[in-house]
């Protein structure tokens, strides 16, 4: 017996179920699950996606068996309707199908559906009869040569459009619903001699044909530019391939009683529980996605908020919007989540054409979490795992100063909230060119597609002067966490000419403009922006989220103002502060760089003592905001030739201020030049070398330390000694920083806790840390330079050809950015289990940029570190990835 390739669902049974998403797809899967929750669900079949692993592994040969099952699916469809696929005349009726993509993960707009399959030129005549509306009949003909020659034959659309634009002048034509049947039925054959034009071939009249071809479009879809760069953006695995859902066609076309549209169970843009969402009168769901008509409001609280015209569903057929409601209810407490769905209703009967888990912007998330943990739906454990980490950072940015003047040039839809400013650029392709110079940008587009996906990745904010909240800029730019502001009519975009065009102002590429995707709004010029106030919901998920993890969450900080937003967003200390950027001021330059040119110890400790009071003061200021938690501070660390000046204006400027010659400055900073600086004098090599650094360093630490201890306040300062390889430099290095703070602490006459401890960031510390935990009471793992030692890449370098490894599948991911756990890892775990060997009581953290990163987040839970340290906007992300690490812990042993 061959394998099952096919899945059948309709009429209240289902082969399958929400349980065989990664067989059916999701939107498959979700079709069985709702069928058998007896809701009206057009009846099917799925194709699933073991058939797409096959196709794509063979090059384009289709299983054994396959053929066989779809053909009986379709006969128990054809029995199922009591209408042959493609029709006859004989029996006066005709069964049309409609073939979508469906993958294990949602994928809005990145692959290929096709609607009204089995039209061809008899079955028209057909349908019109049917139906008693020949109109209905050749506009739903147009539809799918159209979408057929587009998605299938690879004509692009605008051949179409073209001509529908033509004819629509020569005949004193507005709108497509101004065309008649006749009007269709003449423009019906230019659109096939288009298509044979382009391909070479007649359009295919057989409906088996058609679907075979809309079938194998699909499964190529899957490896189309744009699905793979989205993958590519949501870390989807091309192995997961995507089913292919085949289900009866109903329509929303035949007439004022019919309509089609997309809901959301509640408001996607903040997650209150209000039904929300879109539809049209006498259309097809691709009107409503694609933004050619401007869609009405589903509710008419959603009309009356938004201030639209336009009746709403509610109003103009309040029965079936009752019924949809009552949909709605079902399938939040059947999934428990909100669904994001699609609807058509036929001729006054409503069928539902697909649920998913709805994108929802954080803001949303996080309401609707807490809602539902309130509602009794879910639980707090739940409610953490909701919530991706890494999206947090749609809220810790941000927005325009609501005080500051506006220059609105045009209003819209609130598509996706949060605010940006960039220069204005009109294709996705010169987004991502002007993005790689470094430019922030606003690509303004009349609609998007999903062509468009990369520019609007790059991109700070999207506009689009057509769709609605549910079009496909808007559903992409919140899925992405990108402002975007949709259907703003009253701007005029030119994408020849590059020009946007409002209230009579004509603005070109690269000008300045500002968007408000909360407000809806286009804003000449650049407009101030006002920290984010965050939400309660965003306090109460947090604290459960800290009440479930085990391992802690520092800050790396080194500013007054770092350290205050850190400790704001809860952080538990300073888990890096890097004292080099502290030297960079104006007033301390001066002195580090006469410290540098200093040619004995004695001029070297004159330039390090006036710097003195300045670290004082730094540190003072570090341990003050920190009271009660741990401030780690790494000492100097950099190479001295950073300090140097480069230019020869600066030069000059520097050798005069110092009452020294220019030539002097040139000869030192070529004493200290490096081919390899990275791998260089830095870190405790400095100090070995000029051991009065970490003297002046260790002396402003405890100074300040004890300055606050006598004052009463708590403090905890902990010394990190950089780039030790061996022990013998940190033996050396840690007498140094006890005999300093042990003198200071006497003569202030002050007892202090403190800690020494080293950052392991070369593979050699890592494999030695037995021995080195002989002197250190703590290690920070330095992933940020352990990654460039372990692999020998340059960090500065590497992004220019590691984008090249991952796009030819040789790396999955940047090391820089996710931790590389088989050899980073490795050597973590390593240096962990070797360092509590020999000290147990050792402290362990890592402090790269790996720290706010939730899948390397989640690893250092695994191995059992004691804290990650990360940027200051990063740490709820660290916290709320620590809490899922730890529930996922939980989960697995409980299994």
């Amino acid at each position: 017996m061959s394998q099952k390739w096919t899945y059948s669902f309709g009429g209240g049974n289902a082969e399958g179920s929400a349980k065989m998403r990664n067989l059916l797809g999701g939107k498959g899967a979700n079709l069985h699950e709702m069928c058998a929750l007896g809701l009206s669900v057009p009846p099917g079949f799925t194709i699933t996606t073991e058939v797409c692993a096959h196709v794509t592994a063979t090059g384009g040969d289709y299983p054994d068996g396959l053929n066989d099952q779809v053909n009986a699916a379709v006969a128990k469809l054809e029995t199922a309707m009591g209408a042959p696929f493609g029709g006859t005349k004989a029996e006066g009726r005709v069964l049309l199908l409609s073939v979508r993509s469906g993958a294990r993960a949602s994928m809005p707009g990145m692959m290929d559906t096709v609607l009204n399959l089995g039209l061809n030129d008899e079955a028209v005549e057909i349908l019109a009869q049917e139906t008693g509306d020949e109109r209905f009949a050749y506009d739903s003909y147009r539809r799918f040569i159209q979408m057929f020659g587009d998605v299938v034959l690879g004509v692009d659309h605008y051949h179409f459009e073209d001509l529908l634009e033509d004819y629509k002048l020569d005949h004193a034509l507005k709108l497509d619903t101004d065309l008649t049947a006749d009007d269709w039925k003449a423009l019906l054959p230019s659109y096939i001699e288009a298509i044979e034009k382009q391909t070479g071939e007649p359009f295919p009249q057989d409906p088996r044909q058609q679907l075979w071809a809309a079938i194998g479009a699909v499964f190529k879809s899957w490896t189309n530019q744009r699905a793979k760069t989205y993958r590519k953006l949501h870390d989807i695995p091309e192995s997961w391939g995507t089913a292919v859902n085949v289900q009866t066609m109903v329509f929303g076309n035949m007439g004022n009683d019919s309509a089609t549209g997309v809901c959301f169970t509640r408001n996607p843009s903040t997650g209150e529980n209000l039904f929300y969402g879109e539809y049209l009168i006498n259309a097809q769901g691709e009107d409503v996605v694609a933004g050619i008509r401007t869609p009405q409001p589903l509710s008419l609280a959603e009309k009356q908020a938004a201030k639209i015209a336009l009746p709403s569903l509610e109003e103009t057929m309040p029965e079936l919007y009752a019924e949809l409601d009552g949909v709605r209810h079902t399938l939040e407490q059947h999934y428990k989540d909100m669904q994001d769905l699609e609807f058509t209703i036929q001729k006054g009967k409503l069928w539902i054409l697909q649920t998913r888990g709805g994108k929802r912007t954080t803001k949303a998330a996080l309401k609707i979490a807490v809602d539902m943990v309130e509602e009794g739906l879910i639980d707090h454990t739940e409610a953490i795992r909701r919530i991706e980490p890494a999206h947090l950072d749609q809220l810790l940015h941000p927005t325009l100063d609501p005080d500051a003047p506006r220059d609105i040039l045009g209003q819209g839809l609130p598509a996706s909230p949060g605010a940006a400013f960039g220069k204005l650029v009109f294709t996705a392709k010169e987004a991502e060119a002007w993005a790689e110079r470094g430019e922030a940008v606003i690509l303004a587009r009349v609609e998007t597609s999903p062509e468009d996906i990369g520019g609007m990745h790059v991109a700070k904010g999207i506009l689009t002067t057509r769709g609605g909240m549910t079009s496909h800029a808007a559903v992409v730019a919140r899925g992405m966490g990108k402002p975007c502001v949709s259907g703003v009519g009253d701007i005029v975009v030119d994408v020849k000419a590059k020009t946007l065009s409002a209230l009579g102002e004509v603005l070109h590429e690269g000008d300045l403009v500002t968007i408000d995707g909360s407000a809806g709004q286009v804003i000449k010029g650049h407009v101030p922006t006002v920290d984010p106030e965050l939400s309660g919901d965003f306090a109460t998920l947090m604290g459960w989220a800290d009440e479930v993890r085990v391992l802690g969450v520092r800050a790396n900080a080194e500013t007054p103002m770092d350290a205050k937003v850190a400790r704001g967003f809860g952080a538990e200390g300073i888990g890096l502060a890097r004292t080099e950027h502290m030297f960079f001021d104006a007033e301390r330059i001066i002195h580090m760089r006469e410290m540098i040119l200093a040619k004995d110890v004695e001029v070297r400790r004159a330039a390090l003592d006036k710097l003195l009071p300045y670290q004082r003061q730094d540190f003072a200021d570090l341990l003050s905001i920190m009271e009660g938690l741990p401030v780690t501070i790494r000492l100097l660390d950099p190479p001295l030739h950073e300090f140097l000046p480069q230019s020869e204006a600066d030069i000059e400027k520097v050798a005069k201020a110092l009452g020294v010659t220019t030539e002097a400055v040139v000869r030192r900073a070529k004493d200290l030049h490096e081919f390899n600086p990275m791998l260089g004098h830095r870190g405790c090599r400095l100090a070995i070398t000029y051991p009065e650094i970490y003297e002046m360093q260790t002396r402003a630490i405890f100074e300040a330390a004890a300055d606050l201890k006598a004052v009463g306040k708590d403090v905890h300062p902990e010394v990190m000694i950089p780039l030790v390889a061996d022990r013998a430099e940190l033996t050396r290095l840690k007498a140094l920083v006890v005999e300093v703070a042990d003198e200071v602490l006497a003569a202030r006459g002050v007892k202090l806790d403190y800690h020494v401890g080293t950052m392991i960031e070369l593979p050699r510390a890592a494999l030695q840390a037995g021995e080195i935990a002989l002197d250190a009471e703590f290690f920070s793992f330095g992933t940020n330079d352990l990654t460039q030692t372990t692999y020998g890449l340059s960090r500065d370098d590497a992004g220019s050809f590691l984008q090249i490894y991952r796009e030819k599948g040789v790396m999955d991911y940047d090391p820089f950015v996710t931790l590389d756990q088989a050899g980073v890892g490795e050597l973590i775990k390593i240096g962990t289990e070797r360092g509590r060997a020999t000290r147990p009581d050792l402290k362990v953290g890592i402090c790269g940029e790996h720290g706010g990163d939730p899948a390397s987040v989640r690893f250092c839970h695994g191995v059992g570190l004691d804290y990650v340290s990360c940027s200051p906007y990063r740490v709820p992300i660290a916290r709320l990835a620590a809490a899922q690490a730890a529930l996922n812990v939980d989960a697995e042993n409980n299994a």
